[in-house]
């Protein structure tokens, strides 16, 4: 048992104390305490007088990390260990990781940091309970930075009860600071491994493992558009969604009308969230168990708590962008208290990809062979589809791998097909062409990653490892919407680059035409004056899927195979009809959130009998029409001109 000193933390000023608690940080402190911890601090201090809820702690120092160091004399053989590293040679980054961490785990701490911590966690469970369940979170000294996010490159333990465990986990996330993929990222980052320290936040645990928890971006991450909040969801605690173990619910809600009172949610996708991560009651851990058919096909939020997160996740990004002087979307993690039914931010960076983007340049991918100023389309069946990660198109030899002790086989330039990553996959990912995984969403590891290596990925694709195979040759399309899709063969394909600056500006106005709701935040970053023409046929065919006719008399549906269909695609509607209510106003409030304070124009649709024949559960209240023109269609615009 460690013996605790109630004095050991009045000793020593703030610049050499070994542990310091949260509320007395902040962001100008990342030197003494981290990243992470730094900014849990400034959102205590600043945001939680705005109703920002955020859990308390403490977080071990930059200098408790070198003190130890010092004290045990492991810089100089630390050094010795890496003066051959060769991070591009897999085994030997797995080699030197492997024996820098053994070095730190078989070092013990000086007895002063034992009685430090032991002590800030005794002071935490006067507040709470005796043996207060807490989250140990690694936080160095370079992480969470405008350019560089460091996001998941050391450990993180949760559900941890008493002072010798919290002793072992802040003792393991110390050696975690030479874990292969921390390794890797600070060589290709160029960052000195000697000049960054390892510091350890200590955090009172939200019981979300009996609730819902996820992350949430002030900005949407795949296009840049700044006036949307990304959020995702899953059941159980957060750590699912941000490795991409499972698939997690999307919310979309635009920023400017809900800073006015409004309560714009502008997309709502429902993930399959398979899996719920809870605390193993018979050891200080966690694990995995399955979510039933009920749940998964339900929201893991309400509408209420999804317009909460997001009205927070704008204080946020204003704070922060106040606080650096410039625009700083941020990447937040949330979890909900299943107790207390309260929602709690429990962390918060600077998000390091779109915002270190030009916005001035403009480029586009598009697959098919060039001839002249036209393009040849090719029309393909795709092998599997996903979440697309980025907007770009590649290709090469699919490389399955399904166990990290495997990646020492990967080539460089092949595509990586597995079931999902995690940050001990990251030597591997940054010489891959494309990143394609069974599990994840838009915000989980291997999006994350993709995105900041500038590598096209498609995420979710269910068993994309089961229906590709090592060597075959394969193009990656991520620019055909929001759905990645993966295609046989080596594909041509076109990139096209345009420096928006150079574009003249037109003594008309140019108004879009828009159709797919899923593009519109991307199409509005064109240099337009609004939207001439949203045409609700397309929306229908883009987001609904679905015949109006079918929703309203779906019990009634003579197709066996179409009205399973139907039933697929709203399974979390028992009233058929709001499915098509609610997909049409989102359809079109998405739009207009792109173009917004632009106007938008909404044309109703006509009779389209051979496309709308082609939607689920069509075929029984659409005519076989070759040619609508000389049909329905026709008729009507003949009866239109004649009005």
């Amino acid at each position: 048992m460690v013996t605790v000193s109630q004095n050991t933390l009045a000793k020593f000023s703030q610049e050499e104390s070994l542990v310091l608690w949260l509320d007395k940080v902040g962001i100008k402190d990342i030197a003494l305490v981290g990243g992470k911890n730094a900014s849990l601090g400034e959102m205590i201090q600043q945001l939680t007088p705005k109703g920002v809820n955020v859990p308390t702690g403490f977080a071990t120092t930059a200098y408790a990390y070198r003190y130890f160091i010092q004290s045990a004399g492991l810089e100089a053989k630390l050094r010795e260990l890496f003066a051959d590293l060769d991070v591009e040679d897999v085994r030997n980054l797995q080699e030197r990781g492997l024996k820098a961490r053994s070095l730190l785990m078989h070092t013990p701490f000086p007895l002063e940091l034992q009685q430090a911590i032991a002590s800030a966690y005794e002071s935490l469970c006067k507040q709470y309970n005796p043996d207060t369940d807490v989250a140990v979170r690694s936080s160095a000294t370079a992480e969470d930075l405008p350019d560089a996010s460091f996001a998941g490159q050391q450990e993180t333990y949760l559900n941890v009860v008493g002072a010798e465990a919290v002793l072992a986990a802040c003792h393991k996330c110390f050696a975690s600071l030479f874990t292969d993929r921390a390794i890797s990222y600070r060589h290709t980052k160029g960052f000195d491994h000697f000049s960054v320290a390892l510091a350890v936040g200590v955090q009172k645990m939200v019981r979300s493992d009996l609730a819902t928890s996820g992350v949430m971006f002030s900005i949407d991450t795949e296009t840049g558009f700044k006036d949307a909040a990304l959020i995702t969801a899953a059941y159980g605690l957060g750590e699912n969604v941000v490795q991409g173990t499972v698939n997690p619910d999307e919310y979309c809600v635009f920023k400017p009308t809900l800073k006015t009172g409004f309560k714009p949610i502008i997309d709502k996708k429902l993930g399959s969230k398979e899996l719920r991560m809870v605390y193993d009651e018979g050891s200080q851990s966690t694990k995995n168990e399955p979510v039933s058919i009920v749940e998964q096909n339900k929201f893991a939020l309400s509408d209420a708590d999804i317009l909460q997160l997001a009205h927070w996740a704008c204080l946020i990004e204003d704070h922060y962008s106040q606080a650096h002087g410039s625009y700083t979307p941020m990447d937040i993690e949330w979890a909900k208290d299943g107790i207390t039914n309260q929602l709690f931010v429990v962390q918060a960076r600077p998000e390091t990809v779109q915002s270190q983007k030009n916005g001035n340049v403009l480029r586009s991918y598009r697959l098919g062979l060039g001839t002249g100023e036209k393009t040849q389309n090719l029309s393909l069946i795709p092998l599997v589809t996903g979440r697309a990660i980025g907007e770009a198109i590649s290709q090469g030899k699919a490389r399955v791998i399904l166990d990290a002790k495997q990646i020492e086989e990967f080539q460089a330039g092949e595509v990586l097909v597995t079931e999902r990553t995690d940050p001990d996959w990251e030597p591997i990912m940054k010489r891959a062409s494309a990143i394609i995984t069974n599990s994840g969403g838009r915000t989980c590891h291997a999006a994350i990653i993709a995105r900041e290596l500038g590598v096209p990925a498609i995420v979710g694709c269910g068993k994309a490892t089961q229906v590709l195979t090592t060597g075959q040759e394969v193009t990656v399309s991520c620019a055909e919407g929001e759905e990645g899709k993966v295609y046989p063969g080596l594909l041509p394909f076109q990139v096209k680059e345009v420096l928006l600056e150079n574009l003249p500006r037109t003594h008309t106005q140019i108004l879009m035409n828009v159709g797919n709701p899923q593009e519109a935040f991307s199409l509005s970053a064109i240099p337009n004056d609004g939207v001439g023409l949203a045409r609700t046929e397309f929306i229908i065919a883009n987001q609904i899927q679905v015949h109006p006719l079918a929703l309203i008399h779906y019990d009634n549906l003579a197709d066996a195979e179409q009205k399973a269909k139907v039933a697929a695609i709203t399974a979390m509607y028992d009233d058929k009809p709001q499915y098509f209510v609610d997909k049409l106003a989102q359809g079109v409030g998405r739009i207009a959130a792109a173009f917004y304070p632009k106007p938008v124009i909404v044309r109703m649709s006509d009779f389209k009998s051979n496309e709308y024949r082609n939607l689920a559960g069509g075929s029984q209240f659409e005519p076989d029409e070759e040619n609508p023109m000389l049909g329905w269609r026709g008729g009507c615009t003949l009866l239109r001109s004649r009005l």
